[in-house]
């Protein structure tokens, strides 16, 4: 391993770090030397400064995505389950695969590859398989094969159920929230759930706002006529100002989303008027909350391609969004899309055009990593904790039972008290981790 830089943000002692990690991991072992080419894995070790020098257990967090990186905590509070962790757990955070600091993955790493068969077959060394192993390398060499516990939130929920299906054993307890998929996966059965709830919530944001479904008209019918253009150059359509929505599932969304709108329109008072301007301010914020990940969309599909597929993924969120009719640009009122990925997000923004091709390829893929181990799951011993929220509207909640009520020695707790971000707040993993304490989940971590 490689010690990088130590130092304190206030009321949290970092260090940065990172290990060297095989791209593909085909025929190698978690813990085991190896050669082939390699990418680096980075990833913090974040303790509270009172128990610097003591022998606490571990916690690594597994983040939320696909393509995201680790928090980048300014103090305890800023992400709230921190500042409950660091009282009992040493807690790593690494930043995944091609995410962060750990051989960052984005447009300019496609073009540098060039061919698209080239593309496509990089691009499938950046899920689940392949994270959890990372992981798992790092627990067995630099943690001395330690056992630790693990926090899912949302995908890292998904790659908890990975880590349970292939080594149990590198576990002590878990911990998800809003991050059970549903097994077996099925994107198309996914998006047949989503969708409804999209159009829910956005009947909710207009219950609120009322006034907002004249606006939004209004911005969609300026944007029907073409010729907008956001700041980076990429066009403003309907398509993409419907994405707004992306944000619908989180707290205060509905607020960011009202406060966007209310600044539209540059003419007068800004009232809703499809023959004013939109403003340059309205066009910046539409930009910056709608602007692409590197790997968010273009793995968002993939992540529940499990093994041999019967049939290709082949851009499942698009296939069920043409099924709907309330979601196309003229329908009135119009209707927000969230965390959903479409083929004209690769042809019209520009930090996704380098995907593009290598994403022709994998919609029709049919082979993919294992992921998931369902005998194993029903078999599982270690102590699973999830917190379920009733009205998630990216990880069905129904779906999340369904899971749960075959998955070993698991538990869950529902709540509509909460959205998907849940545990970002100050109660969420404070409730998980006392149900397991009192429960004996953690008995042999003290």
């Amino acid at each position: 391993m490689t010690l990088l830089a130590q130092y304190y943000v206030p009321g949290l002692r970092v260090e940065d770090r990172a290990i060297d990690v095989p791209l593909d991991w085909t025929g190698k072992q978690p813990g085991d030397a190896f050669d082939g080419e390699t990418i680096r894995l980075f990833y913090r070790v974040v303790t509270a400064p009172e128990h610097v020098n003591d022998d606490l257990p571990l916690l690594v967090f597994l983040q939320g995505g696909p393509g995201g990186s680790g928090p980048r905590p300014l103090d305890p509070a800023s992400d709230g389950w921190i500042a409950e962790a660091i009282k009992h757990f040493r807690v790593i955070l690494p930043d995944q695969r091609g995410t962060g600091r750990s051989s960052r993955v984005d447009g300019t790493v496609m073009r540098r590859i060039g061919d698209p068969a080239a593309q496509a077959a990089y691009l499938k060394h950046f899920l689940a398989d392949s994270i959890v192993k990372d992981f798992e390398h790092l627990r067995r060499t630099v943690f001395c094969g330690r056992q630790w516990v693990t926090l899912g939130q949302s995908y890292g929920g998904f790659l908890t159920l990975t880590y349970l299906s292939f080594f149990p054993e590198g576990v002590t307890a878990s911990f998800t929230c809003g991050g059970i998929p549903h097994v077996p996966a099925d994107a198309t059965e996914v998006y047949e759930h989503t969708f409804p709830r999209m159009a829910r919530k956005t009947a909710q944001f207009y219950e609120r706002y009322p006034q907002d479904a004249e606006r939004a008209a209004a911005v969609a019918d300026i944007l029907a006529n073409g010729d907008v253009t956001l700041p980076n150059g990429d066009p403003l359509t309907v398509e993409r100002f419907q994405m707004l929505g992306s944000d619908f599932g989180m707290k205060p969304s509905f607020e960011r989303v009202h406060w966007i709108l209310d600044q539209a329109f540059l003419d007068g008072d800004g009232s809703a008027s499809k023959d004013s301007p939109l403003s340059e301010e309205f066009l910046a914020s539409v930009m910056n909350a709608t602007a692409s990940r590197p790997l968010y969309w273009p793995l968002q599909e993939f992540i529940y391609a499990d093994g041999e597929l019967e049939r290709p993924i082949h851009w499942a969120a698009q296939r069920v969004r043409d099924s709907r009719p309330e979601f196309a640009t003229g329908a009135r009122p119009l209707l927000f899309t969230g965390e959903a990925m479409f083929p004209w997000m690769f042809e019209q923004e520009a930090a996704l055009r380098p995907f593009a091709a290598a994403m022709d390829l994998l919609m029709d893929d049919t082979s993919w990593g294992r992921i998931y181990d369902v005998d194993q799951l029903a078999r599982n011993e270690v102590p699973l904790q999830a917190a379920v929220y009733f009205d998630d509207m990216y990880v069905d909640s129904g779906m999340q039972l369904d899971t749960l009520s075959r998955v070993g020695a698991s538990h869950y707790w529902t709540t509509n008290e909460f959205e998907h971000d849940g545990l970002h707040g100050s109660v969420v993993f404070g409730r998980l981790y006392d149900e397991a304490l009192n429960r004996g989940d953690l008995e042999s971590l003290f």
